[in-house]
C-alpha cells in the first residue's frame, strides 16, 4: 500500500562503543565504556553489555566499574566515529535524497516519493538497515511511520538491532497511553505545563484546545499538539542553516583556580574557534566567554571593534574575562563562543588601517595543520593543553560548517 507519507527513522546503537567493538573483534561481547580521552572519569556512552549491569551514560567511571568490576575503559576516537558517520550517511542519501542528518549517529529519510522504485516503506527500511551495516559494519534500529515524531518513537521500541513499523493510520493508537513526555521534543518543562492542564498521555491531549499550547508556545506548541496524535507535520529538513553561533568548550580539571591554567584551555579554545571561523569564511564582532563554576556559569559578552576570525584576539578578550569577571572560585569547563558569525572579508571601515589579526600568518598555519594535523603550528602555551580528545557536538553534520568535532 503506498503511503501518503513516509518517514524512517535510522537510529545507531550504542554507536561509539559498536565502532570500537567492530575495530577490536577481542571486544566484542564484553562490556564497553567510552571516556573522554584515557583522563576522562565520566561515561560518554557504554555497550549494551555494560548496560545490562547497570552502566549508564553520564556515570561516573568509578560508580560503573562498582557495578561492572570487568569493565573495559576506551579512550573516545571522535574522528574516527566521524568517519564512519559520514559514510553511513553517504549510504542513506543514496537510498533517499531526502535525508536530514538529525545527529552523528542518527538520520530521517523522507521516503514517499521512493515507494514507486524502491517498494514500501517497510521494504525500503529493511534496505537501509542492510545498506548501513554494510557501510559501517556496525547495527542499527529503525522506526518506520507516516511523520518524524512517531518514526523516531517506533526507533526506541526495540533496541538494539530493532525494526518497528508504525502505520500512519494507527499512529493516534499506538501512541495513545504514552506519556507526552516520551516524544522528542517535549521537555519536563512542557510537560509540567501539559500536566497543570490535565494532559499526561498523547490521548489525552486532543481533549486541549490546539489554541491554549499555541499562547504559551506559538508555533513549537501547535506543533506539539499533533505530535501526540501522530500527525506531526514537521518535514525533514535537508539542508543545514547558518550558523548562528561557532562554539567549542572543554572540561577542565575540576576546582581548577590556576589562572595559568584557565589560560591554557582558553586559549585552546579561542584557537579553534578561529580556525573554524576561518575555514568557512566567516568572522564575528561578539563573543560569550563563560566559566562554569560550582554556582553556574561566569563570564561576559565581549565585543571587538571589527568582526574577527583570529584567535589571538579572540584570546586577548578571555584575559579580559578572567580579570574582570573572574571571582577565584573553583572552574569546571570553559566555553567560548562567537555569537554573531557573518561572512568575512566584507567591507572594511572607511578609516580603518588594515585588516584586524594577522591573516597572513593564519593562513600559513591553517595550511600546515591541514596537511599535518590540529596544532601541528599553534601558540607554545598550548604544547600544554589538555589530553583529552574533543567531543562531537549535538550539531554535527557530515558537511558544512557543522562538520568539526
Amino acid at each position: 500500500m503506498h503511503w501518503p507519507r513516509a518517514i524512517i527513522l535510522v537510529d545507531m546503537n550504542a554507536f561509539f562503543a559498536s565502532v570500537e567493538q567492530r575495530d577490536r573483534p577481542e571486544w566484542r561481547g564484553r562490556p564497553v565504556a567510552i571516556t573522554n580521552g584515557r583522563q576522562g572519569t565520566c561515561v560518554i556512552t557504554c555497550s549494551y553489555e555494560a548496560r545490562a549491569f547497570g552502566v549508564r551514560t553520564g556515570m561516573r567511571l568509578p560508580q560503573a566499574r562498582r557495578l561492572c568490576p570487568d569493565l573495559i575503559q576506551c579512550p573516545a576516537r571522535p574522528e574516527r566515529y566521524a568517519e564512519v558517520s559520514t559514510a553511513i550517511m553517504e549510504a542513506l542519501a543514496a537510498i533517499s535524497p531526502d535525508i536530514e542528518v538529525f545527529s552523528v549517529d542518527e538520520a530521517f529519510l523522507d521516503v514517499t516519493r521512493c515507494q514507486r522504485l524502491l517498494g514500501s516503506p517497510a521494504a525500503i527500511a529493511r534496505l537501509a538497515r542492510r545498506r548501513v551495516f554494510e557501510a559501517s559494519g556496525v547495527l542499527c534500529s529503525v522506526g518506520v511511520s507516516g511523520d518524524r515524531t512517531t518514526a523516531k518513537f517506533a526507533a526506541k521500541q526495540d533496541k538494539p538491532d530493532g525494526f518497528t513499523v508504525i502505520p500512519p493510520w494507527e499512529a493516534a493508537a499506538r501512541l495513545h497511553a504514552v506519556p507526552v513526555t516520551e516524544l522528542c521534543g517535549v521537555a519536563e518543562g512542557i510537560g509540567a505545563f501539559l500536566a497543570r492542564h490535565g494532559v499526561h498521555t498523547c490521548g489525552e491531549m486532543a481533549r486541549l484546545p490546539i489554541g491554549v499550547l499555541a499562547r504559551r508556545f506559538g508555533n513549537p506548541g501547535r506543533r506539539i499538539w499533533y505530535m501526540a496524535q501522530g500527525r506531526d507535520p514537521e518535514k525533514v529538513r535537508t539542508g543545514v542553516a547558518p550558523p548562528q553561533s561557532v562554539g567549542h568548550g572543554k572540561v577542565v580539571p575540576p576546582d581548577t583556580r590556576d589562572r595559568a591554567v584557565l589560560l591554557t584551555y582558553l586559549l585552546h579554545m579561542s584557537e579553534k574557534v578561529g580556525a573554524r571561523l576561518r575555514r568557512h569564511g566567516l568572522a564575528a564582532r561578539e563573543f560569550f566567554i563563560g566559566l562554569r563554576v560550582r554556582g553556574g556559569w561566569e563570564g561576559a559578552r565581549l565585543r571587538t571593534a571589527m568582526p574577527t576570525d583570529d584567535g589571538h584576539q579572540i584570546a586577548a578578550l578571555c584575559r579580559e574575562v578572567l580579570g574582570r569577571h573572574w571571582d577565584g572560585a573553583g572552574v569546571h569547563q570553559v566555553q567560548v563562543t562567537a555569537l554573531d558569525p557573518v561572512p568575512a572579508r566584507a567591507q572594511l571601515e572607511l578609516f580603518a588601517d588594515e585588516a584586524p589579526g594577522h591573516p597572513e600568518i593564519n593562513g600559513v598555519m591553517d595550511a600546515v595543520n591541514r596537511r599535518f594535523g590540529q596544532f601541528a603550528l599553534a601558540p607554545a602555551r598550548l604544547l600544554e593543553r589538555s589530553a583529552m580528545p574533543d567531543v562531537i557536538a549535538p550539531a554535527w553534520k557530515p558537511f558544512g560548517h557543522r562538520r568539526s568535532v
